[in-house]
């Protein structure tokens, strides 16, 4: 019998009966080996032993202001105390003050939010807003792509994730890459936006109801869009009537040195998706920000969706917290002057490290990328695959206190925007000394 309030476990103990009565995602199960975590502050979690670990990866690209953040931490107690739930019928003030803050903070004249409980959810109802409002059915996505892992965004998604689900919901159609996999560069922006133009011929742009892009590619290689792609998107969804969905679920909320990622572009999207630094992950929500033609349709046409939890006071007081550390910590200007010094200081590492094929950051958002042969650029694990060298590497990672996402061929530098310099400079310090063992399989 398993007591529910008795003296802690210990690590050994939380991972067997996690391991037996839960399942991990992702992943194969009898593969699967979790850190215990016991208690984090900052940018540091530990075990229930006390072995500490500098989270550089922000556990899943999420929790943006730090572990237990004081501030974040008594909003959430607060609002449990005074209001832990109302129905999404009902008018909060912590509904009505995120509405308000996240039209004075999101692009251009996006004013209208309909909450979800996340970033999967948040791309489900864009997607069905987009389809109401253009009376269109198709929408248009890329390879390099996640959008999570419900029904839906996982046909939306483009990486192996989607396979076991397919075939998945009706109307998908896949445009190029604009950054191949196995190549250093991207594609030059005249092709990647032609090639855009070539699919739109063939489908009917007037079948098309939207364009979903996550704004920087995150799990899929991290990949950063040259100047004129964004824009050149824009131009050509307003020439087809085609709706520019902006997925910044992972990239938003300071993540990249602006509050969203597209901000780098000064596009304004159409619709666009949020989560993850919505709240730091303290507590589950996401969004799905409109400008006001879109939000206009539903004035005299009933909004065709609704979920238990949607402007959920709990999460909602929380994102307003967590906002309000964003600015008056000024973490969005850190993680820009942070994220040139990891930019700097992964160029120096690289150049000592034959394996390193290519380092791409933007702001506090960044990724290795491994290879095998540095002239070929062959990667060092294949897709959708892992290898011994990359195995060995994750192991290191672990060994010595990094916890960070390593996947196929690379491995991420995503920690939380209260990072200190030194701190930074301590987890750069591990990854230079791990790769020494990646630079062992490099061949010519």
């Amino acid at each position: 019998m398993i007591e529910t309030a008795t003296e802690a476990m210990t690590g050994d103990e939380m991972v067997a009966l996690c391991k037996a009565h839960s399942l991990y995602e992702w992943s194969v199960q009898t593969k699967v080996d979790p850190i215990p975590v016991a208690r984090a502050e900052g940018v540091y979690f530990w075990t229930p032993e006390g072995k500490r670990y500098l989270d550089f990866n922000s556990q899943l690209m999420c929790t943006n202001v730090g572990h237990s953040h004081p501030r974040v931490v008594k909003a959430i107690q607060d609002q449990a105390a005074s209001l832990a739930y109302a129905n999404p019928f009902m008018a909060t003030e912590p509904r009505a003050r995120l509405g308000a803050k996240l039209a004075e903070i999101t692009p251009g004249d996006m004013s209208a939010f309909f909450f979800t409980n996340g970033g999967a959810e948040a791309v489900e109802n864009a997607v069905r807003i987009a389809r109401v409002v253009t009376g269109r059915h198709k929408v248009l996505v890329r390879y390099r792509a996640y959008h999570g892992g419900t029904a839906g965004a996982l046909t939306l998604t483009g990486d192996p994730r989607r396979w076991a689900s397919e075939p998945g919901i009706p109307g998908v159609v896949r445009i190029p890459d604009f950054h191949k996999w196995g190549r250093k560069e991207p594609e030059p922006v005249a092709t990647a936006l032609r090639d855009v133009e070539d699919v739109i011929l063939m489908e009917g742009g007037h079948t098309i109801a939207a364009l979903l892009v996550e704004t920087v590619v995150g799990s899929n290689g991290l990949l950063i869009p040259p100047d004129g792609y964004m824009q050149g998107l824009r131009a050509i969804c307003d020439r087809h009537g085609i709706l520019l969905i902006a997925d910044e679920v992972m990239a938003g909320f300071g993540r990249t040195g602006r509050w969203f990622a597209i901000d780098h572009w000064n596009v304004v999207p159409d619709l666009m998706t949020m989560a993850k630094g919505i709240t730091s992950a303290y507590v589950q929500l996401g969004a799905v920000g409109m400008r006001p033609g879109i939000a206009k349709t539903f004035q005299e046409k009933a909004f065709p969706g609704g979920l238990t939890y949607n402007s959920h006071p709990l999460a909602c007081a929380t994102a307003l917290a967590t906002i309000a550390v964003y600015e008056e910590e000024g973490l969005i200007e850190r993680a820009r002057a942070m994220g040139e010094i990891l930019s700097r200081r992964m160029g120096e590492i690289a150049r000592r490290h034959p394996s390193v094929g290519s380092h791409r950051s933007i702001g506090l958002f960044g990724l290795v990328e491994l290879v095998k042969n540095p002239k070929t650029y062959e990667p060092l694990a294949p897709f959708n695959g892992t290898s011994e060298p990359m195995a060995a590497l994750g192991r290191f990672f672990r060994e010595n206190g990094l916890y960070t996402f390593v996947r196929w061929n690379t491995f991420f530098t995503n920690p939380p925007l209260t990072i200190t310099e030194a701190q930074l400079e301590e987890g750069l310090d591990v990854i230079d000394r791990g790769l020494a063992i990646t630079d062992r399989a490099v061949e010519g």
